[in-house]
This record gives structure tokens, C-alpha cells and sequence, in this order.
């Protein structure tokens, strides 16, 4: 459990969050949301004591452990893998060092003799005698093979230390576990693993991530950080924002009535309580709507872009032929080949692949930024293309700024660019700002409000919800789903691939898997587990 009492944090005259009251309590997992910037990263420093606040206090339950994903890659490098892990509960880690020293003593003394029982007794307590097996099946777990355990952390690659992390901050079962972004790096079966780990989990858990259908799988809560104020709800992110935007609606009709609007919440939770029922998920299990009162169903003050990508011209029978591409690394790693497949009117096709470099040279080659090692590929006369690269940065290398900068990608005056970046939530003297300058986020809404102007159909977009907030991730998600040209895409977003591909096609070594049918379908299938399994493995 977790007491956050008139907490603020201020930053000189920027106040973060203000008079923040919330208990965080067992069996309960808390999805931390807020635009970029709004304070989630720092609201669990808060918590965890990394930063101390402006005013008010953190206390836990007595005697509660606390663990945190660590966000710091290389601390651990000296140290093995299995010791990383372990390290995780210091206070069994810090008896298992003390043992260790005193069973090494060659002039054992009576004193020492007590202090041993003393720590086999909290060693046994604390499960100390399985801490190696339980270690290394969280590890298993997370895609760690057993080969690696006891090979130093600084030999790992980086994505097998983000598991290693995770493992570190899960082992122990403790009290209360603070994720900041959990599922980056992480493929999408250990995503599966990690999702119904938490599920079964019995304690406190808080969360901040951009992975929606995470948040949805997991959560019981959601804690929204917006305009300075912290503010708790029953319910994943899927609730919340449903619920916030019908609250909207009904606050800009102002004719319906108290009663009506009522009737309406409360129909809506009744449809949304009886679709959780249906999940396995933890969301059905804690029974998180039960209590919920219509009233604390609140509008959000949120601003959602205005992503809206509509094509000048329909697309003909020809979508893109693609004919015997193969790919490979300069250092002989083959990322595909032998790829042969037709686009059809309407597909929205996602591209998987065990390695994510595959869908990026894929991408390139397609826009014809790189050379196919062999095979040809051929657009149709009618269609246009729009393209969202995974890397953007030679995009930016200039000192203009952003109306000047829309301004190369397009036809029209000040006025019309500007109203393209006003749709992307730049206003004001925002719009003179240097394009070097901008975040990771801004650089992203400038690049959609840029593929705009194509009036494209079809969209080319590599990994789009990178650095993006979720209201921006959210406005792209709902366009796409209607958009009536073509998709081509690859992303690490589960409800994103869900709710807009229709086709599912996956690059491997040695050819491709084709599937018509939704991605749900397709990672949950065993006959597809194996038919991938051997793609990779000849």
C-alpha cells in the first residue's frame, strides 16, 4: 500500500501537480497516464524517493518492500546476470552477502554461531533457499536462456538488459512495484508473459506506459496527470477514455436532460462492465466497475491533434507488386527474402518481424532510399504514397521554423500551413519556433501534419507511435481505422495493430508468412507459432 499525502512538485514557477491525496492498495494495478511533460516519470520518482517533493509525504504499509524498474542500463554490468536479479530484493541479498562472509571465516567464534542462526532464520523466511530457481524462471520468463544467467550483465545486448531489468525489479514478489514503460523493447510473447504475470499479481502495482492495450490488460485504475492535477478512476484506459469522451458529448448537448445523461452513463457502464466479464484479463477478476458511481464519469480536458489524412483520389485495381526481394546486413544477417505478395484494394497490412530492422529496410527500399539486394517491386499509376520513417532526424538539420519547414512539403500560403499546424496543436508563436529545437513528440506531430499535405492513398509508416503521447496515438489509431486508402505498417502497439491491420505479414530469413485475419488471431495460434518457428529456424 502507498499514501501519497498533499503532495506537490515545482519546478520554479512550473508546478507539476499541486495538493495530491491518493492510496495506492494491494491487489490493485494503477496505470499512469498524462500527456508529455505532464509528471508521470516524475510522480514515481516522487514515490520511490529519487526526487524529494515541494510539499508533502510517501509512506508505505509497515514493513512493505518497495521495487522499481531501473531505468539505468549499465549499473549492473560488472555483475552477473542471476546476481543482478537477485540484487533486486536487497534485504534477502544483503543476508545472503552476510552469510557468505561468515561461513568463510576461519576463526569462527560463538558470536558469529548466533548471528548465523539469526540469518538462516530471516534467509528461510524470506524463501531464501529457492532464490536462485526463482530467479531463473523469471528470466526463463523474459526470454533470458539459461546459458546467459551467470555471464555478466555487460555482455548482454540492449534489449536483453531492459529483461534483465524487469526481472530485477519483479523478483522477490514485492509489496509495491513502480513500472516506468515496462513493455519498451520487449517482444510482443514476453509482452503476452509480462501481461499475465501482472495479472496473477497480488500487490500494489503502478505503471506508466504508452502500450494501451497493456494498460487494459492489466490495469484496475487509471491515475490521470492533467493540468496540474492528479485524479484517480476506476477502470483500464479503454474505460476512461470512452467514458470521457461520451462525458464530452454530453456536455456540449446542452438540451438533453439530468435524467437522460444519467441514463446514458449508466448504460454505458453496464455494456462496458459486461465486456470486461468476458476477459481473463485482471481487469474481470478485481471487478473494478462494481462500485463506480456515474458521477466520478468526468470530461476530459484533454486536446486530441486533428490527424486526418484524406485521399485526393481513389486508388485502381493495382495497389503495389512486389516480386523476389531479399535484403541483408552488410555484415551477412539476411532481414528478409525471397519476398513475394500483392497489395489488394483495402488491405491495411502489418509487418512483423522477429528482427525489427527487417520492416525498416523493407520500408526504405519501397521509398526507394535503399537497394534491394534482388527482386523488383511496382507501384500502381494511380497510387500516391505518404511515408513516416522510423528515423526522422535528417528531417530537421535546418534553422527554419515550422511554417517554413511545412511550407517545402506543400502547395499554399502561410495561412494554410499554419492551420495544418494548428490541427497538430501548434498555435500561437509556437509556429516560429525552430524545427532543431522541438521534441521528439513535436518532431513527430510536424512529420504527420507534412504526410497531410500528400492527400496519399497509401500510407507507408514505420513504427508511427514512436515518442508520441497517447492522445496523439489515440487521434492517429481512430483515423486509420477509417481511412479509406492503404496501410502499410509496422508497430510495437498492440491495440494499434489490432484495430487497423486486416492482413497480417511477417519477414523472416526465409520467406514470408501471409495471413489474412486479425493480429489477436494470428499470435495466439499454435499452428502459427510453429510454421514461425521453423521460418526462423532453417
Amino acid at each position: 500500500m502507498i499514501t501519497v499525502s498533499n503532495l506537490s512538485v515545482q519546478f520554479g514557477k512550473r508546478v507539476l501537480f499541486n495538493d495530491v491525496n491518493l492510496k495506492f492498495t494491494n491487489g490493485n494495478i494503477y496505470g499512469i497516464i498524462g500527456a508529455n511533460g505532464a509528471g508521470k516519470s516524475t510522480f514515481l520518482r516522487t514515490i520511490y524517493g529519487d526526487l524529494d517533493p515541494t510539499t508533502g509525504t510517501i509512506a508505505l504499509g509497515p514493513g512493505e518492500r518497495l521495487s522499481v524498474l531501473s531505468q539505468d542500463h549499465f549499473k549492473w554490468d560488472g555483475f552477473t546476470v542471476m546476481d543482478t536479479v537477485m540484487m533486486g530484493h536487497s534485504v534477502l541479498w544483503d543476508i545472503m552477502k552476510q552469510r557468505e562472509v561468515l561461513y568463510a571465516k576461519e576463526d569462527f567464534t560463538d558470536e558469529d554461531g548466533m548471528l548465523v542462526s539469526e540469518l538462516e532464520e530471516k534467509f528461510a523466511e524470506l524463501d531464501g533457499w529457492n532464490a536462485e530457481s526463482d530467479a531463473a524462471a523469471l528470466l526463463s520468463g523474459l526470454g533470458i536462456s539459461e546459458d546467459k544467467h551467470y555471464t555478466l550483465v555487460g555482455e548482454l545486448s540492449g534489449k536483453e538488459k531492459v529483461r534483465v531489468m524487469l526481472a530485477q525489479a519483479l523478483y522477490g514478489n514485492p509489496d509495491n512495484l513502480l513500472l516506468d514503460e515496462p513493455t519498451n523493447d520487449l517482444d510482443m510473447e514476453t509482452v503476452m508473459w509480462l501481461e499475465n504475470y501482472l495479472a496473477n499479481y497480488e500487490n500494489t502495482v503502478l505503471v506508466v506506459s504508452h502500450d494501451r492495450h497493456f494498460l487494459d490488460s492489466v490495469c484496475t485504475h487509471t491515475v490521470d496527470i492533467d493540468f496540474g492535477k492528479i485524479n484517480m478512476f476506476a477502470g483500464n484506459y479503454s474505460f476512461w477514455y470512452e467514458s470521457s469522451q461520451l462525458a464530452l458529448r454530453q456536455q456540449q448537448n446542452q438540451k438533453a436532460k439530468a435524467e437522460e445523461k444519467k441514463k446514458e452513463l449508466e448504460e454505458f457502464i453496464r455494456r462496458f462492465s459486461a465486456n470486461v466479464a468476458k476477459s481473463k484479463q485482471t481487469t474481470s477478476r478485481k471487478k473494478m466497475l462494481d462500485k463506480l458511481n456515474v458521477d466520478e464519469i468526468k470530461p476530459s480536458s484533454r486536446k486530441y491533434p486533428g490527424i486526418i489524412f484524406t485521399p485526393e483520389r481513389e486508388p485502381g485495381n493495382q495497389i503495389l507488386e512486389v516480386s523476389g526481394l531479399s535484403k541483408s546486413t552488410e555484415e551477412g544477417i539476411v532481414l528478409f527474402n525471397d519476398v513475394n505478395f500483392n497489395v489488394e484494394k483495402g488491405d491495411k497490412i502489418v509487418f512483423i518481424s522477429r528482427n525489427p530492422r527487417a520492416m525498416t529496410a523493407f520500408f526504405e527500399i519501397l521509398n526507394g532510399n535503399l537497394k534491394q539486394d534482388s527482386g523488383h517491386f511496382n507501384w500502381g499509376v494511380t497510387i500516391t504514397t505518404a511515408y513516416l520513417p522510423l528515423d526522422n532526424t535528417d528531417y530537421f538539420n535546418t534553422d527554419l521554423n515550422l511554417v517554413d519547414w511545412l511550407g517545402q512539403y506543400g502547395e499554399g500560403n502561410e495561412v494554410y500551413m499554419k492551420g495544418f499546424l494548428g490541427r497538430m496543436l501548434f498555435s500561437g508563436e509556437e509556429v516560429l519556433k525552430k524545427v532543431s529545437v522541438l521534441s521528439g513528440g513535436e518532431k513527430m506531430r510536424c512529420m504527420i501534419a507534412r504526410m497531410q499535405l500528400r492527400n496519399a492513398n497509401c500510407l507507408i509508416l514505420d513504427t508511427p507511435t514512436n515518442h508520441l503521447d497517447l492522445e496523439s496515438i489515440q487521434a492517429f489509431n481512430n483515423n486509420l481505422k477509417t481511412y479509406k486508402g492503404n496501410v502499410l505498417f509496422s508497430s510495437h502497439d498492440h491495440e494499434f495493430i489490432q484495430t487497423v491491420a486486416n492482413r497480417v505479414i511477417e519477414l523472416t530469413p526465409n520467406g514470408i508468412i501471409d495471413k489474412m485475419m486479425e493480429y489477436d488471431e494470428y499470435i495466439t495460434s499454435d499452428h502459427i507459432k510453429e510454421l514461425r518457428d521453423k521460418m526462423y529456424a532453417q
